[in-house]
């Protein structure tokens, strides 16, 4: 574990910005998945046009082009750092997946639940919030836990534009000790560290939400 003590400092640096650039991701495309989700079932024609359009964009184009027209063209209208640049497009491209899974959470909701709170005198936005999404999120977690590992995973796409995140490091340390072999199963391990967790947590959810039910 030469590598490991050697090169401590910069793992834990990495490893850190990992872990941020991860958790700003996973907020990020949680809100703006769940925004564009109900844009997608909304009444507005414009509404599901627009939530359409942004879902099946950012679905089929892969995400290292996003991070890198963002980095490459977007940051010389706007100043970003490559961390910046990384974190912004994986955002965008998990909540594309993201407002999927909460659409289909809240298709499977019964119609007649929002028809019964809108004739109670409660507006689609507040009908959504407090009547259909709180039942969307329970049937959508196994898919937003599979999401949200996922995303964990895309962040080393940080590494391709200099984001500091564990790869970008991983990388940097084994060009220097020559021992790539120990130094992408240390890399490993920080994510499964990550991952790991993140899994056994969602699982838990799942069966304690099927007791409940």
């Amino acid at each position: 574990m030469t590598v490991f003590n050697h090169y401590y400092s910069v793992l834990m640096q990495g490893f850190g910005h990992t872990l941020l650039a991860s958790l700003i991701a996973l907020i990020g495309s949680l809100v703006l998945g769940t925004l564009f989700a109900i844009m997608q079932v909304s009444s507005s024609k414009t509404g599901r046009v627009i939530g359409n359009i942004y879902v099946q964009v950012f679905r089929n184009i892969p995400l290292l082009i996003i991070t890198l027209f963002l980095y490459l063209a977007v940051a010389k209208v706007i100043k970003m750092t490559g961390f910046v640049a990384g974190t912004v497009g994986l955002t965008l491209y998990t909540s594309a997946f993201i407002a999927e899974s909460v659409r289909a959470g809240i298709l499977s909701v019964d119609a007649g639940q929002m028809e019964g709170a809108r004739a109670n005198g409660l507006s689609f936005s507040q009908a959504m919030r407090v009547i259909v999404l709180p039942q969307a999120f329970r049937v959508a977690i196994p898919s937003l836990g599979n999401q949200f590992i996922n995303l964990v995973k895309n962040s080393s796409i940080l590494a391709f534009v200099g984001g500091l995140d564990l790869m970008y490091q991983g990388n940097l340390i084994a060009a220097s000790s020559f021992d790539t072999f120990t130094t992408y199963i240390i890399i490993g391990c920080f994510y499964l560290v990550i991952t790991m967790p993140l899994s056994y947590y969602v699982q838990y959810l799942e069966r304690k939400l099927k007791k409940a039910a």
